[in-house]
Order: C-alpha cells, then sequence, then structure tokens
C-alpha cells in the first residue's frame, strides 16, 4: 500500500459571487435586524414604480438606501434633498451589485418624533379628563350672524374664508382677528384672543384657523393651553388647522373639526342660493296651498248656497207648523194624562183620610185609654206596696243598730254645752254642765270631778 503524499494541498472551499453576496446578507440581517438612523437625504429618486431610492448621509459617511412601495405611499411629506430625516430600516445588501443598503420602513422628518410622542401624550391627558367627549361639544347656529375668524392677517387662509364666507352667506359679519399662527408668541396670543373673544358676547361663532405646514409649523395648535382655551369659550369653535390630513389637539377640542379653511367656511353657514332656493320653494308651496284653501272655501259656499236654495223658507215654515201642531197635541195628551193621575191620586188620599177620621178613631182610642188607666192604676199599686214592705225591711234595720234601742237597754248619751257628744272624761273640767240623753228623756249635769 502506497503511503498518501505529504505534500497534497487541503480541499478550498470556493464561493461564488452570488453565493458569498447572499451569505453576507443573512448575516447583516441576523446581526442588525432593524434600526433607527438619521442623517441628511440626497440623490432621492422616485421612478414611475412608486419606489424611492435616496443617500443618507453625515459629514463623514454615507449609504444607500430604499423604501418599496406601499410604505414609501404612506409617507406624509415629500422627500427632498438636504432634508433632515429620520428613519426605521433593516440592514441588509443589494446582492446583484453587492451593495451594502439600507431597506426603509418608515421615515419622518427628523425632530418631528419627540413632537409627535409629546402630542399623543397630550392628546391621551386631555381625552382622559372629557375635553373631547361628543356630549360637550355644541351645534352650530344655523344662521350665523357675527363670526369671528381668528387667524394669521396675512395668510392665504384668511382670504380663502373671506371668500367662501362673502359667496356663501354675505348677510353675516365676519371679524378678523389677527394672532400669530407659528412659533412661540403664537400659544399665548391665541389664548387671549379667544378668551376676548368669547367674553365679548359679539359673536354667534368662533373659527380658529391656518394654512398647512409641518408639525413643528402646526405646533401653536397642539398647546395645553390653547385646547383649554377653545373649551372654556362661552360660543361654539370651529377648527380648521392645515390640510385634510393634519390633525391637531385643537381639532379634537373644537366643537367641529373641519378639514380645511375653505371647509370650515362652508360649514358655518350656509349657502345663500340654496337658502333662496328653499325659501322660493316655500313660498310656492304656500301659495299652492292658499289657492287650495280658497278653492275648497269656495266650493263649500256654493255647497251651502245650493242647500239654502233647496230650502226655500216657505217650505221650512210649512215642515215648522206642522211640528208646532204635533207638539200642541202631544202637549194636550200630556196634560190630560196628568190631570187624570192627580184626580186618582186625590181619590185614594181621600179615602185614607175618612179611614182615619177621628169620629172613627174615638172610639177605639176611649177603650185603649181606659185599659191604660187600669193597667197605670195595678202598677202603681204594685210599686207602692213593693216601696212599702222595703221600707218596713229598712226601718227594722236601722232600729236594730240605732243608739236609741241601747238606750232602752238602760244606757246614756251625754252632750257638752255645744251639743258634741263626750267620749271621754279626761277633757271635761269641772263644773262642766252636760247633758245626759235617756231612753225616755233628757237630764241635765254638772261635772264635780273630772276624771273620776
Amino acid at each position: 500500500m502506497q503511503a498518501p503524499d505529504q505534500t497534497t494541498p487541503p480541499t478550498r472551499h470556493i464561493l461564488t459571487p452570488s453565493t458569498l453576496n447572499r451569505l453576507v446578507r443573512d448575516l447583516l440581517e441576523d446581526a442588525l435586524p432593524m434600526v433607527w438612523i438619521e442623517g441628511e437625504l440626497s440623490n432621492v429618486a422616485r421612478p414611475a414604480s412608486g419606489h424611492i431610492y435616496f443617500t443618507l448621509k453625515d459629514a463623514g459617511a454615507q449609504v444607500r438606501c430604499a423604501m418599496f412601495r406601499p410604505k414609501s405611499g404612506w409617507l406624509k411629506f415629500r422627500p427632498a434633498d438636504g432634508m433632515h430625516v429620520l428613519v426605521r430600516a433593516r440592514v441588509g445588501l443589494y446582492e446583484p451589485r453587492g451593495e451594502f443598503q439600507l431597506v426603509a420602513e418608515h421615515m419622518e422628518p427628523a425632530g418631528e418624533g419627540a413632537l409627535q410622542r409629546e402630542f399623543e401624550q397630550l392628546k391621551a391627558r386631555l381625552g382622559a379628563e372629557g375635553l373631547f367627549d361628543d356630549e360637550r361639544k355644541r351645534p352650530l347656529p344655523t344662521f350665523a350672524r357675527r363670526i369671528g375668524v381668528i387667524t394669521s392677517a396675512t395668510g392665504a387662509a384668511v382670504r380663502d374664508v373671506l371668500s367662501v364666507l362673502s359667496r356663501r352667506w354675505p348677510l353675516a359679519h365676519v371679524d378678523v382677528l389677527p394672532v400669530p399662527v407659528q412659533g412661540r408668541e403664537a400659544p399665548p396670543a391665541i389664548v387671549s384672543m379667544l378668551r376676548k373673544a368669547s367674553n365679548s358676547g359679539r359673536y354667534d361663532a368662533l373659527l380658529l384657523t391656518r394654512g398647512g405646514g409641518s408639525l413643528e409649523d402646526l405646533w401653536a395648535f397642539n398647546d395645553e393651553q390653547v385646547a383649554r382655551a377653545i373649551h372654556a369659550s362661552a360660543v361654539p369653535v370651529v377648527s380648521a388647522v392645515g390640510h385634510e390630513v393634519d390633525f391637531s389637539i385643537a381639532d379634537f377640542v373644537a366643537d367641529l373639526r373641519a378639514p380645511t379653511p375653505s371647509a370650515a367656511a362652508e360649514l358655518l353657514v350656509p349657502d345663500i342660493n340654496a337658502q333662496t332656493r328653499h325659501l322660493r320653494q316655500l313660498q310656492q308651496r304656500l301659495a299652492t296651498l292658499q289657492q287650495r284653501r280658497m278653492q275648497a272655501l269656495i266650493q263649500r259656499t256654493d255647497h251651502l248656497f245650493a242647500r239654502l236654495q233647496a230650502q226655500r223658507p216657505q217650505a221650512r215654515l210649512a215642515r215648522d207648523r206642522q211640528r208646532l201642531a204635533y207638539l200642541q197635541h202631544r202637549l194636550l195628551t200630556v196634560a190630560q194624562n196628568a190631570q187624570r193621575d192627580r184626580r186618582i191620586r186625590l181619590e185614594r188620599l181621600h179615602a185614607r183620610l175618612l179611614a182615619r177620621h177621628p169620629q172613627q178613631q174615638l172610639p177605639l182610642m176611649t177603650r185603649r185609654l181606659a185599659e191604660q188607666d187600669l193597667r197605670l192604676k195595678r202598677a202603681m199599686t204594685q210599686i207602692i206596696e213593693r216601696h212599702r214592705a222595703q221600707l218596713n225591711q229598712l226601718a227594722r234595720a236601722l232600729h236594730a243598730i240605732s243608739p236609741l234601742a241601747t238606750l232602752d237597754r238602760g244606757y246614756a248619751i251625754l252632750f257638752d254645752a255645744e251639743g258634741r257628744v263626750v267620749r271621754s272624761a279626761k277633757n271635761v273640767p269641772e263644773e262642766t254642765p252636760v247633758r245626759a240623753r235617756l231612753a225616755d228623756g233628757e237630764l241635765s249635769l254638772k261635772v264635780t270631778k273630772p276624771g273620776d
């Protein structure tokens, strides 16, 4: 057996460019699945496919990036060279060229991320307090006579609002209440103007508006004090801030949110042409109703006249004469029947009176009187005898307990000079005269030795 050649080179692992690029791509995607990166845009290209290709750079380096549909269609702004942006992307490798690149999932202007978080926090807090509740939102007046427009006096928004208001409802009186709508001085100025307009009692509705812009440009309308001033307003407030896709805290607090300043003006006032057409329709309906009512009254008048002609006075007089004769006959019949009934009743009463005449009742009453007299005498005799027996019984009982009965047995009763019974010898002084009552009389006595 031949020994192996010690000079045989090791087996080579040969890769193709595609395999190598795929391997590098997998390594990059596994190591850095998703990153946030901030930089300046350059070489921005938007082909017909709708994808966006651009370079993200800073002072020391740059990286190629791509953002594919539909993510590119969700952007709220148009990327341009020189714009500073914040990108969330996957790190990858473009295999056909072996180029390192980022595949963007989200992109926003740099600085808007913090503002957006602050916006969401304030929105959640005010919403929890009930500032956005539909129950507190008031309806707009149907025909606003005075409208206060709180906005910049030189912006395009005020021109659009005034143009729409003058075209749709020239009867409304519109006051432009100028305030700055951007910058640090804007929130306190807006709050002050809202309070003045609300307290003045001059306006039926207020419109708070400005044109479009970035989140930083619209930030004055995301101020908490502005939101609370809108909530405290005594009159309805319409908010129209930015474009249709822009939403601010003021939009949520206001009684009505309009997508644009022009749309807000259309919501505030009715269309005078439509109202004119409506009034004409009402006028036409009123005229039609009046005509129909008049025709109905004419027909009723004709009908009544025809009935009057059919019922001539002579015919009605004949019918009334016939009815009178009938009523007279009924009255005579009723009177005769009533007289007959009264005569019968009188005869019955006369018969009853004769039956109760005194001559008829006297013998009966005499017999009853004799019987009652006999019964009374018998009752009196019985009562006297019964009382006599009771008196004798009481006399015997009284005699049994009488002091006189005691005197019959040899006792005496002593009386002092005042007629009081002497019950003890201790209190009778000497020479005191006393009387002794005996069974057959009295004796006058004088005490000689008291107490013996």
